[in-house]
């Protein structure tokens, strides 16, 4: 497999690029895209997609339940026309469905011939270590990948979930490792500030002059300028960071055009030096997040006041 997994610019899945990876609704252009991209070379790519997210305002059209991937891979398989998917993906953690009830239902789809591989998403090390645990004592199919964010401005992953991977050897495919967009030199202090649908649908994350984001920009300026002096571009010192570490199998790239997916490519041949790495742990520390919107979960007893007190009376 190639040392970078792409999400699919729409007409251009390149012969140099092996995974596909996709996530959340697409538009009926891409679909097409890919099922014409896949035609007659799809044992040729790796194909991983998820489910969790809400998908229409049926209120079962969402979650980890055996009633919804059971209709989620179905949906999934019509779409993009194919028998099968190689790594299907839990895309978050969901406190109201048993682990053991997700993993039965994606273990009939393993047995079959639906699904070839299970994978988790942004999963804290704890439910990591359920999920080996369930697999080994209940008989069902064990989750072999996890795709954690994981960029030089999101680094709180290297202290448990990345060595928790490594430990029971679990493929690393960490999403956002170009820190969405922030590691691609469109964000700098005292320039315009990038428009993009992301930033449209979560403005507090993507705000050059936010002051949860000024680390991030403060961030972002030193790490340029080290670029320079290596005589690298900003993607990828960011992108050979992150393939740099030993537990990283593949990082999900997402260029929106041909141009932005050939800058990102030479990155998988570009490793970096130990001095180089040695500077970026200066700019942001190991095990750092620099804002907390970067963390892609946030466990529900930190959102509801409720799950940390006691009722009274």
């Amino acid at each position: 497999m190639s040392t970078l997994t792409v999400r699919p610019v729409a007409g251009h899945i390149g012969a140099d690029i092996d995974g596909v990876d996709l996530a959340g609704p697409l538009a009926v252009e891409t679909v097409d895209a890919i099922k014409q991209a896949l035609a007659g070379r799809r044992d040729d790519v790796f194909l991983a997609t998820k489910f969790h997210g809400r998908m229409g305002d049926d209120v079962n059209r969402f979650g980890n339940s055996r009633r919804w991937i059971h209709r989620a891979v179905e949906d999934s398989l019509r779409r993009l026309g194919t028998d099968h998917i190689d790594l299907y993906q839990v895309h978050r953690p969901e406190e109201d469905t048993d682990f053991d009830e997700t993993l039965g239902a994606l273990t009939d789809l393993v047995r079959q011939g639906k699904v070839r591989y299970l994978g988790t998403s942004t999963f804290p090390p704890s439910r990591i270590v359920e999920g080996q645990w369930i697999a080994e004592r209940r008989g069902r199919e064990r989750v072999v990948a996890e795709q954690p964010p994981y960029s030089i401005l999101a680094r709180g992953v290297e202290a448990e979930v990345l060595p928790v991977a490594q430990r029971y050897g679990l493929a690393v495919i960490p999403w956002s490792p170009l820190a969405g967009g922030w590691l691609t030199g469109r964000y700098r202090a005292g320039g315009p500030q990038p428009e993009s649908s992301r930033a449209a649908r979560r403005p507090g994350r993507f705000e050059i002059g936010g002051a949860r984001n000024a680390a991030k920009l403060e961030a972002v300026e030193a790490l340029a300028v080290l670029a320079e002096q290596s005589g690298l571009t900003l993607i990828e010192l960011a992108l050979g960071f992150v393939l740099a570490h030993p537990a990283v199998t593949a990082p999900i790239i997402g260029p929106r055009t041909l141009e932005q997916l050939e800058s990102q490519l030479g990155a998988a041949d570009t490793p970096l030096p130990p001095d180089v790495l040695d500077e970026i742990d200066k700019i942001v520390p190991p095990g750092t997040t620099l804002s907390s919107q970067d963390a892609g979960h946030t466990p529900p007893p930190l959102r509801e006041p409720a799950l940390r007190r006691r009722p009274l009376g």
